[in-house]
């Protein structure tokens, strides 16, 4: 008897560790907290586990396995399968996707910052170009345009933003330094610290990180109708760990990827919009308003010198940059009509 109770456990034991050793766990490399801006990780996540029966898991982290700016180093040498990043924190490793940064797209909602990216992500130039670095782009972050909060005398002129210091970054900062400000690059973890101390003036962001990163506690003023134009901040796989993944688990993975950002642009309109204008009324914080007349001179400084300043660059690198631009605009002009 005790040697067959022996033999069922061992049996028992094997075939758990079978089902464990069968499991996909993937990492996942966010930063700060969770926000609006990876409640479509989040999703994705949920949906995964709910397909998978628990099979295929994602476990996220914030912060704990990398800095912000080195996730896509981390993704290139499969130190986690997942992550988020910013295509502003280095441009020169991800150039195809700055031109979603580019300053006054015209982009004017979260479903078009969507359509937009997606348009770029599934360009063969564009796969090739993350593909150095092992990365699959999964899907955008879609974000809202940026503006910008800042202490001391609110800008209510181009002119005004002379030498303002202020944390900008890709095709944003490119627009304000037209203006006359001094963007910086900076990591969003860092910009409060940094105007609290007066390294700089104002941030540059979307309302959710104007929250998140504490930048409207010290604020006092924040502009309505800038609008230059939003960062992108793509989530990426690793593309090996893509590979191995089974036909299951590749189909659940794939087929989660519309309702994660369904729900992540849901989310952002209905949550953290309605949150930003009592959030800023509670602060006493200014809203600048720039006439229609100032916006116009600031895009006629920024719009096209930027464009063309990134098509040659990108030329010259062996992009296809007047194609990647022109897919842009085109898709921006097809949504209005």
């Amino acid at each position: 008897m005790k040697t067959l109770w022996t033999g069922a456990a061992a049996a028992a034991l094997t075939m758990a560790f079978a089902t464990e050793t069968l499991a996909t766990e993937w990492n996942v490399s966010l930063w700060g907290k969770r926000r609006a801006f990876t409640e479509h990780v989040e999703k994705l996540a949920e949906l995964l586990n709910e397909k998978t029966g628990g099979e295929f898991t994602l476990n996220i982290s914030y912060g704990g396995l990398s800095n912000n700016r080195e996730n896509l180093d981390g993704i290139s040498i499969g130190a986690f399968e997942m992550a988020q990043f910013c295509a502003g924190y280095h441009p020169d490793k991800n150039p195809s996707i700055t031109v979603l940064e580019l300053p006054f797209l015209g982009v004017d909602s979260l479903e078009l910052e969507r359509e937009i990216s997606m348009a770029v992500y599934n360009h063969p130039a564009t796969q090739a170009d993350l593909e150095r670095w092992n990365a699959r782009l999964l899907m955008p972050s879609p974000l809202p345009q940026y503006n910008v909060a800042g202490v001391g005398d609110a800008p209510r002129t181009i002119e005004d933003f002379a030498g303002l210091t202020v944390r900008a970054t890709g095709g944003i900062g490119a627009a304000l330094e037209a203006a006359g400000a001094v963007p910086t690059s900076m990591s969003a973890t860092e910009v409060r610290q940094a105007m609290d101390s007066g390294v700089i003036r104002a941030a540059s962001f979307a309302p959710h990180a104007h929250m998140s990163f504490g930048t409207i506690e010290n604020a006092d003023w924040w502009t309505t109708n800038l609008n230059p134009g939003a960062v992108n901040c793509p989530v990426v796989v690793n593309i090996d760990a893509y590979d191995s993944l089974s036909d299951a688990e590749r189909e659940a993975l794939d087929s989660s990827i519309d309702e994660a950002l369904d729900y992540y642009i849901e989310y952002y309109n209905e949550q953290t919009m309605a949150a930003w204008g009592p959030a800023l009324d509670e602060r006493g914080i200014e809203r600048v308003e720039l006439a229609e007349e100032e916006l116009t001179a600031l895009r006629e400084l920024a719009a096209a010198p930027a464009a063309q300043a990134w098509i040659e660059e990108n030329n010259a690198r062996g992009l296809p940059a007047q194609e990647l631009y022109d897919l842009v605009i085109d898709t921006v002009a097809a949504s209005k009509q």
